[in-house]
């Protein structure tokens, strides 16, 4: 169906609405497969899932291992910074050695150090000072398996710069996912040699669209981060989508038609066609540019 091909660099496929569930409770039927033939159909020829945590590693690789075309991630998101030292299994060193034993077992199907940064948006899950901490230690653990990073960072700017800039040698580099920060934000992180990735969440105010004009295209990246980031009748950038899936809540689920509000990969061609037309591009050379840059980052050796 679609001439474009994608890597939607960052999907957490293990959310259990993927599986039907919601808040607990079974809503529809297991539609994964279908989400896969819909992504398939669209142009989504790789996918990076999201590990957040060690525990949700395990999961993660049974989802690569079962699908050639997935690939993971593994790390700590900076609002579970403290399952360092809440680790019954030794504390934060044996977090951090299960962290790099998991990337150096399975290097087919890991592709890259995340989701690690700082969020200072949601410091009522974990304080900043830890997050700090691990996102310095993780850094190490980039530097020891030499891939790249899927960088997190929300309203923390200043203390990012400055954690990354001390490695930022020994690190061979990465992209900040899901990035929403200023034209001046994003400069400071290019300046590093960092990627931009971009999703419906990069895509909601006018400031936002401003941003995404700034970047040079050689630094993007596009992802869904589906199930959520999901693009709304909201958003500044709304009006350039072109391509229409149609969709019904939960309650009301059809076999072939997407959950609304659910975001999944196959959304991804929306994140791009509000890209283009932003940016006044062509969409075909937006989508090579993108897909040739992540190919170059993520899958080099693959």
């Amino acid at each position: 169906m679609n001439k474009y091909c994608f890597i939607d660099i960052g999907v957490n496929l293990t959310d259990p609405v993927f599986q039907g569930f919601y808040h607990g409770k079974q809503a529809h039927e297991n539609d994964f497969k279908q989400v896969l033939a819909r992504a398939d159909e669209h142009g989504v020829e790789k996918m990076i899932v999201t590990v957040g945590r060690l525990e949700e590693f395990e999961s993660a690789l049974n989802l690569c291992k079962d699908n050639k075309n997935i690939y993971c991630t593994v790390g700590c998101h900076p609002t579970r910074s403290n399952e360092f030292e809440q680790y019954k299994a030794g504390g934060s060193e044996g977090y951090f050695n299960n962290l790099l034993r998991h990337a150096g077992e399975n290097t087919d199907q890991v592709v890259a150090i995340g989701e690690i940064g700082l969020d200072y948006d949601r410091e009522h899950f974990c304080k900043r000072d830890t997050q700090k901490k691990y996102f310095e230690k993780q850094l190490e653990l980039a530097k020891e398996t030499k891939l790249p990073m899927f960088l997190h960072m929300r309203n923390a700017n200043d203390d990012f710069i400055e954690i990354y800039k001390r490695h930022r040698d020994d690190v061979i580099g990465g992209v900040a996912h899901c990035f929403t920060g200023s034209v001046k934000e994003a400069k400071e992180l290019i300046d590093l040699g960092l990627s931009i990735g971009i999703t419906g969440c990069s895509l909601k105010t006018a400031d936002n669209l401003e941003t995404l004009k700034s970047i040079p295209i050689e630094y993007l990246m596009v992802e869904t981060d589906a199930p959520w980031c999901d693009i709304r009748n909201t958003h500044a950038g709304v009006k350039h989508v072109t391509t229409k899936f149609e969709s019904k809540k939960k309650e009301k689920w059809e076999r072939g038609l997407c959950v609304k509000s659910r975001n999944e990969p196959c959304h991804i061609v929306n994140v791009l066609e509000i890209m283009a037309a932003v940016r006044g591009e062509d969409i075909q050379q937006l989508a090579d540019t993108m897909y040739e840059n992540t190919q170059k980052m993520f899958f080099k050796n693959k």
